[in-house]
């Protein structure tokens, strides 16, 4: 069964997050064999975005949707993981080109230098007008020089949105998808009864930590094939038996799609009538399936004339699939 761990160090200004998708891990592969499987390049960059994602949403309070995408000019023109607040978590990749054995990031996603990673975060309740919170950086260094491992990418990111050092192992296969992350934790304001974060002290302890440094360091002794293999309280053990510890009660992501019927609905309504009009005089009906489940959704001509008859009922019309 899949897993999450939370702990602390104690008396230490680090926290720590462990995750290991086993089974919801399976099913997002299983769902896409239909389809075709993935190369084992995509597998692996996919599972570690999906580790990677279901960490960053269970380190944050947010009531609403993680979106990690990257998306770029390689055979992978776009790759998604997305982690609701109770843990589920879904997600695809759209590859339209071959893919050699033994591909980098960089050759995957950011052959010209020119992929990005965006982090998206949709709340459920949103305000009237209220846009989605996303942060983008590309897939190379202060230099230009192109990073090859996806953790690198995100740690980057956490740097530069929460001025928090961040430590990020990363790692998957056919079985197991699994991530570790070790972050400073934030400064808080002082004499704010809110305890709201203070980015500029933040910022001024960027690098600076000797028991985060430490820590850190340990925790990039963790091999792939460790993390890959080994069970939770093995791994602890291993890297951080001389530190105090304290672990919060295990969480369990599973595998789940929002798609539905109604929302593939108000995805046709926003194409408008006379482009599904035309879809039909070709095809005889409409015909969708969701890339992240592999559910098909028919809509003949009596279905697609209530989606616009009944349009003053529906949602307002998306132009994704979500």
């Amino acid at each position: 069964m899949s897993e999450l761990h939370k702990f602390l160090f104690d008396g230490l200004p680090v926290r720590g997050l462990l995750v290991r998708l086993t089974d919801a891990w399976q099913e997002i592969l299983k769902r896409r064999q239909t389809a075709g499987a993935y190369p084992v390049e995509v597998m692996h960059l996919l599972g570690e975005m999906t580790a990677a994602a279901a960490l960053m949403q269970s380190n944050i309070k947010f009531n609403g949707a993680l979106i990690l995408q990257i998306f770029g000019d390689g055979p992978v023109k776009l790759a998604v993981a997305e982690v609701q607040p109770d843990l589920s978590l879904r997600a695809t990749a759209t590859v339209t080109g071959s893919v050699d054995a033994g591909c980098s990031l960089s050759q995957l996603v950011n052959v010209n230098n020119k992929g990005r990673c965006a982090i998206t975060l949709d709340p459920k309740d949103k305000f009237p007008g209220q846009q989605p919170y996303q942060g983008v950086v590309p897939l190379f260094g202060d230099q230009h020089e192109k990073i090859e491992n996806l953790s690198e990418v995100l740690e980057h990111y956490m740097l530069q949105s929460e001025q928090l050092d961040t430590k990020l192992i990363l790692a998957a296969d056919g079985n197991v998808a699994a991530g570790l992350l070790i972050q400073r934790l934030p400064v808080k304001g002082q004499g704010n009864l809110e305890g709201r974060i203070d980015r500029d002290a933040n910022e001024d302890q960027i690098g600076l930590n000797e028991d985060y440094k430490r820590i850190a360091m340990l925790a990039g002794t963790l091999k792939r094939e460790e993390l890959l293999s080994l069970d939770a309280d093995t791994i602890l053990r291993r890297l951080f038996w001389e530190e105090p510890i304290t672990r919060f009660g295990a969480m369990t992501p599973s595998f789940a799609c929002s798609c539905s019927r109604d929302r593939v609905g108000n995805m046709l309504r926003g194409l408008g009538a006379a482009e599904i009009e035309s879809i039909i005089a070709e095809r005889g009906k409409v015909e969708v399936g969701c890339e992240f489940c592999g559910a098909q959704y028919d809509f003949d001509p009596v279905d697609a004339a209530q989606i616009f008859t009944s349009q003053s009922r529906q949602q307002p019309p998306t132009s994704t699939l979500q």
